[in-house]
């Protein structure tokens, strides 16, 4: 399942959500070469979280099966940060700059452009404190904006569950589209991350961050309790579980 958009109004324009997206993309152009060597891998080198490096507790037998960046016992913290705007592919980057274009307009219409750009931040930091937690001693760098991207959907849940969400669904040769909650929607999405967490715990090699996923949508949907401001959501019409009436039936086929 992929989300086409929501049935959400944009209040104001999301000037920090364009500002994020465009970030994003400009790392991936300027400093990852648009996915090609060498900038690429020097970039996640770089710019990466290196959960072993940056605690320190590098195993030297394991890092001799997995490590891919030169470790110099110098932890840089300033990666925690970085590593939110680096991506591995097209793919990832895309991906993500989707999910954020869908749902970070209206958590930012909730919160005001500067208490969002904390939120985002924060919401990457949940994810990456999950993410080592997980497993303090990988040598794989983390990156991508996924994790702070799952604080915004977390935001979103909690502030627009009924809102209806569009979804491209792709069965084999089967394509259709349904409009479901948000509640559903994202739920789902945090239940195949945290399964698929699961499922990786004790693996050595690289992959998907689900845990980072998980913190990010977590920690998004404690700090936006925090984060939101009442006077501007008051101005929405689809907040919380006591919404207008909708003009759409949720859970149906579209035309």
């Amino acid at each position: 399942m992929f989300p086409i958009r929501d049935e959400n109004p944009q209040i104001r324009v999301p000037i920090v959500t364009y500002t994020l997206l465009g970030l994003n993309i400009a790392a991936w152009v300027l400093l990852q070469g648009m996915g090609s060597s060498p900038g690429l891998p020097e970039s996640i080198c770089r710019f990466g979280l290196i959960p072993a490096d940056l605690l320190g507790t590098l195993d030297i037998e394991r890092a001799a099966d997995g490590l891919v960046c030169r470790i110099d016992g110098q932890p840089n913290w300033a990666t925690v940060v970085t590593s939110m705007f680096m991506h591995g592919g097209w793919m990832h980057l895309i991906g993500n700059m989707w999910f954020l274009w869908i749902f970070g307009d209206n958590v930012e219409d909730a919160m005001g452009p500067g208490r969002f750009f904390l939120f985002y931040l924060l919401s990457g930091l949940a994810a990456a404190i999950l993410q080592i937690v997980a497993d303090t001693g990988s040598v794989i760098p983390m990156v991508g904006a996924s994790g702070a991207i799952g604080g915004v959907m977390g935001a979103y849940i909690v502030l627009y569950p009924k809102v209806h969400v569009h979804l491209l669904v792709i069965l084999g040769f089967f394509v259709t589209t349904f409009t479901v909650p948000a509640v559903a929607m994202l739920g789902y999405w945090l239940i195949v991350q945290f399964l698929g967490g699961v499922s990786s715990l004790g693996a050595t090699g690289g992959g998907v961050a689900f845990w980072a996923h998980v913190g990010g949508f977590v920690g998004g949907a404690l700090l936006v309790l925090l984060f939101k401001d009442e006077r501007l959501l008051s101005q929405h019409p689809y907040r919380g579980w006591k919404q207008k009436r909708h003009a759409n039936r949720p859970w149906h086929r579209l035309r």
